[in-house]
């Protein structure tokens, strides 16, 4: 195994490459590799790297490594915006206990719902709501399973159709975006899934829902997301932007009922070792000539 700097300083001849997992420090490395057949990404999405390499090479992702990590992200963020803790660290960093008492009228604009409810609402709970799940690979999978304990109606939407699972197909999006009191997405970006969730969708979502980007950036409309945010109807909790960095004048940083991460849900400990446990075992096939597991480009 060879470490490469990024870029090298001189020429390198290797069969698998397994390139840094931030995509623009990896393309200062590919124009000094020759002879590459296979690229081993660390990470789930590997939209970037066909334009990279071209078609003759056959490219394999981290499918698994990021399950736990990012799913946690799911359930700790869908949790945080339930339970307010944006606005509760803001009175924690004021000190003015009494600012408690802005939830309830938090609670009343977001959901809509102003009866008089005492004692006052001061967070919501997740435990019977229903979750709608964009995406439904083996980290939506594993969002499921963490969900399970709070008795949450799941539904299921993927690319295609799987009646078994009782997986709907991305066709019937907007007829279930109407039930859905939290939507997560969770799939790959594409030329399909650009947009996914637009400004008719955002207007489909009921008041007050939360909507929850773990995937990509581009599957959400930014300027769309905006506009719904500023109207009071939806919240959200993003780990993923378009554009991504995300501007220091960006106006989605001052959107109300929102939380931004700055792209950290499947960047854990543990998730680099699964990572290279996931590569180590493509690279084992791949010198016995056996089947690799997680080719999402096969080399033509």
């Amino acid at each position: 195994m060879i470490a490469i700097q990024d870029p090298p300083d001189r020429e390198i001849e290797i069969d698998v490459w397994i390139p840094n997992p931030y995509a623009n420090r990896a393309a200062l490395a590919w124009p000094w590799l020759r002879g590459v057949r296979l690229v081993l990404s660390l990470m789930a999405g590997t939209e970037w790297i066909p334009p990279l390499v071209g078609p003759h090479v056959t490219i394999c992702n981290a499918r698994g490594a990021h399950n736990i990590c990012t799913a946690e992200w799911t359930l700790g963020a869908i949790l945080a915006m339930l339970k307010y803790f944006p606005m509760y660290y803001e009175i924690q960093r004021e000190g003015k206990w009494k600012r408690r008492f802005e939830a309830p009228s938090h609670y009343a604009e977001i959901t809509g719902d102003k009866r008089p409810i005492y004692p006052p609402v001061m967070l919501e709970e997740l435990t019977g709501k229903t979750v709608l799940l964009v995406g439904h690979g083996s980290i939506g999978k594993e969002i499921e399973r963490m969900l399970t304990p709070f008795h949450t109606h799941v539904m299921r939407i993927a690319r295609t159709a799987r009646s078994a699972e009782q997986v709907r197909a991305v066709s019937e999006l907007d007829t279930l975006l109407p039930r859905a009191d939290v939507v997560v997405l969770i799939l790959p970006s594409t030329d399909e899934t650009k947009d996914l969730i637009g400004s008719r969708q955002l207007r489909l979502m009921k008041q007050g829902a939360l909507l929850v980007n773990a995937a990509r950036g581009p599957i959400v409309n930014t300027e769309a997301l905006v506009e719904a945010l500023h109207s009071g109807r939806i919240r959200a909790a993003i780990d993923v932007t378009d554009p991504e960095p995300l501007p220091e004048v960006h106006p989605l940083w001052s959107c109300p009922n929102l939380m931004i991460t700055p792209h950290i849900g499947g960047s854990s400990k543990e998730f680099s070792l699964r990572g290279m446990r996931t590569a180590s075992g493509e690279v084992r096939r791949y010198l016995k000539g056996e089947p690799l597991e997680n080719v999402v480009q096969a080399a033509i």
